[in-house]
């Protein structure tokens, strides 16, 4: 893997990518995963619309000052409002932008936005030809590997955005129709690899550097791009690179997990103020306590606190407790 890459003028990104998820990848958690190996991060995805009609919220999301390369990614469903966005996009300092046409969220996909652009080809291949050609920086799409069962249509879609000037493709292994359900289907992404010739990256039930050693052999994917498996776990990426340099990984103590975990609630607080800090956490902490002994009652305490000190204070005996 650390011979392939995506050439952004005289830079390579290697091939080690960090999703956008809503509510998770934001400034402080790609600066973790940065710190771990990972290669490119890219921001929650961004909404078109929302940024040509100035959303003081959505202006926020664009954040990226100090974080190079960074991705962003927009959605929408009107090549002229992305190709505006792009401008700006490209503008505040990113290194690449991504079209979201794999988001399954009903209030997405009934927009006419995300997933359902996987059932509009021409339009898709439309959006991708006005954006590439809107900017000096590589264009992505990140699709799925189709809409339901009945309709895997990644490897055609891909050929047309390839074609409409897609410098690279991320496919998520399941359809829109089992959300996050189920399992991917890595078979669909090696697909996709040999419809094309740029650079697919394989997204999909990887949870562990063991998978996504498997995902890159078994379907011959340019690069990984990490999503669900980062969440309270930002090692993930030296997991990885672990993995493909066939090297050993101490996976981090208890004490480390906490240490991160109170690391990230404090880079929140800084970033987003006290009390919308604490509730953008409390999902976090839970997953950065997942699958450690007995934290189903420091979960409830969490959850229904709203004091930054208090909180640290449980975070802190409980790691006392379980030395």
């Amino acid at each position: 893997m650390s011979n392939t890459g995506i050439y952004l003028g005289q830079q390579i990104v290697n091939p080690l990518w960090l999703a956008p998820m809503a509510g998770v990848t934001d400034k402080p958690f790609r600066i973790l995963a940065g710190e771990q190996g990972c290669d490119l991060a890219f921001t929650e995805m961004i909404s078109s619309k929302a940024l040509e009609f100035g959303n003081p919220k959505t202006w926020n999301m664009l954040d990226i000052k100090g974080e190079s390369p960074i991705g962003i990614q927009l959605f929408g469903s009107s090549p002229s409002v992305l190709a505006a966005a792009a401008k700006v996009a490209q503008a505040q300092g990113g290194s690449i932008i991504d079209i979201n046409m794999g988001c399954p969220v009903p209030k997405i996909v009934g927009n006419g936005e995300g997933a359902a652009l996987m059932q509009q080809p021409l339009l898709a291949e439309s959006i991708v030809n006005r954006v590439a050609a809107s900017v000096d920086i590589p264009v992505t799409v990140k699709i799925r590997a189709g809409w339901d069962k009945n309709s895997i249509t990644a490897p055609a879609l891909a050929k047309r955005l390839a074609a409409a000037g897609a410098a690279a493709i991320t496919v998520h292994g399941r359809t829109r129709e089992q959300m996050y359900s189920g399992k991917a289907n890595w078979e669909i992404i090696a697909q996709t690899v040999k419809a094309v010739e740029i650079p697919i990256i394989g997204n999909g039930d990887i949870w562990s550097g063991k998978e996504a050693l498997a995902m890159q052999k078994q379907t011959g994917c340019a690069g990984i791009m990490v999503a669900r498996g980062a969440m309270g776990n930002p090692w993930l990426f030296a997991e990885i690179k672990a993995a493909f340099r066939d090297t050993d990984y101490q996976p981090p103590s208890l004490q480390q997990r906490i240490t991160m975990a109170l690391r990230h609630f404090h880079m929140e607080l800084a970033y987003r103020g006290r009390e919308r800090g604490v509730l953008f956490m409390r999902k976090h902490l839970a997953w950065y306590l997942k699958g450690l002994p007995e934290t189903a009652p420091l979960k409830k305490s969490i959850f229904a606190e709203t004091c930054p000190q208090t909180i640290e204070a449980m975070l802190s005996a409980y790691l006392l407790q379980n030395r």
